[in-house]
């Protein structure tokens, strides 16, 4: 055994935290310690439909209900929903024939739709209507005998959904590495989309490659990249140059989460760390910081911030200014095979999503 290595059988010790005067000892620091706090920051419009979706399923059809995938890509929602009678699994045949089944916000390929009419499963599709937006694209570039290429992380949902809808006729691009040896058969029928919760600043880097290699590179109608992730991008731009550390609230399979790390770190945040819980937050982080930057992911619920910003406070951070860059006001009507039922039972929900309780 390594030096390194771990026995399984030890016991685990729980590593003590330092208290605040411990923290500041170590490093003091001159000046009022503050927060910066992203706005927009969390929930967004898709998050917010498919969480519901779940939730109003379990409410009405009783448990269990079943999801392909995570709904979103958050432990805390995914655990929450579990607890109430939620059963997430990785493809539908691991669903009971017949039984209700609910597509992640992530969205799915025509084949997974189709595998789950195979089983006579009942389906509420919880893709977000941006992402739909993406996978009709992607068929109507196809029809026009266009090759597509999709930009964006090779294995994600998202990116799995929108390949399966023309995998004959599109090629996908991880990162810029790829974009400078990509090749396709015909150069002057050509188009790219893209993941929607990907770096702004990257995808545009790796589109300026690509078209120096094929001028005649098509644009889609419209960005992307959905407005929520460029939203949060940039509101911690505005933050990272005045932060000595930025703590991002959100999961590492979360694509949009980790990007804001990268963000805050390359607009000049002096260090910049991802959490799920405030638990994980090492007090070591606050030697010598005077200001916090704190934002999160699109499927991040408030309640965690809050927890963030309470420890925050502990150690001294007490003064919060919220910094605001963009209001968000969009809603989304909840998926239709799930409307007809909330509208028959005086659900006012059928309306549209509203804040879900794992905020």
């Amino acid at each position: 055994m390594s030096s390194t290595a771990v026995s399984l059988s030890m016991p685990v010790v729980p590593r003590r935290r330092r208290s605040p005067e411990e923290v500041a000892a170590a490093a003091p620091v001159t000046g009022e310690k503050r927060v910066l706090l992203a706005a927009p920051r969390g929930y967004c419009a898709g998050v917010d439909r498919a969480v519901i979706a779940v939730e109003k399923a379990l409410e009405h059809h009783g448990a269990p209900v079943y999801v392909r995938k995570q709904i979103v890509h958050n432990v805390h929602v995914v655990s929450s929903l579990e607890a109430r009678g939620a059963i997430f699994v990785e493809e539908n045949d691991e669903v009971p024939e017949g039984a209700l089944v609910v597509f992640s916000a992530h969205g799915v390929s025509p084949a997974v739709v189709q595998s789950a009419a195979d089983r006579g499963l009942r389906t509420i599709d919880a893709t977000c209507p941006l992402v739909t937006k993406v996978h009709k694209e992607a068929v109507r570039f196809a029809k026009e005998d266009n090759h597509i290429l999709l930009i964006g992380h090779e294995g994600h949902e998202e990116v799995e959904g929108t390949y399966g809808e023309a995998p004959e006729s599109t090629t996908i691009v991880n990162n810029p590495e790829e974009a400078r040896t990509v090749q396709v058969a015909d150069p002057d029928h050509l188009i790219w989309l893209s993941q929607t919760t990907l770096s702004v600043d990257e995808t545009m880097e790796i589109v300026d490659i690509l078209r120096e290699r094929f001028p005649n590179l098509q644009n889609p109608p419209s960005d992307d990249i959905c407005y929520a992730t460029t939203n949060r991008q940039s509101a911690i731009k505005e933050i990272a140059p005045q932060a000595d550390l930025v703590i991002v609230v959100g999961s590492a399979n979360s694509s949009n989460s980790v990007r804001l790390v990268e963000v805050a770190l390359e607009y000049g945040a002096k260090a910049s760390y991802r959490v799920d819980f405030a638990h994980e937050i090492d007090e070591s982080w606050f030697e010598g910081v005077a200001s916090v930057g704190v934002t999160s992911g699109a499927s991040v619920p408030e309640i965690l911030v809050k927890d963030v910003l309470s420890l925050l406070a502990e150690y001294g951070f007490a003064s919060v200014e919220e910094v605001v860059t963009a209001t968000e006001d969009i809603l989304f009507s909840l998926p239709k095979e799930l409307r007809a039922t909330l509208k028959a039972a005086g659900d006012p929900a059928y309306k549209g999503a509203r804040s879900s309780n794992l905020l």
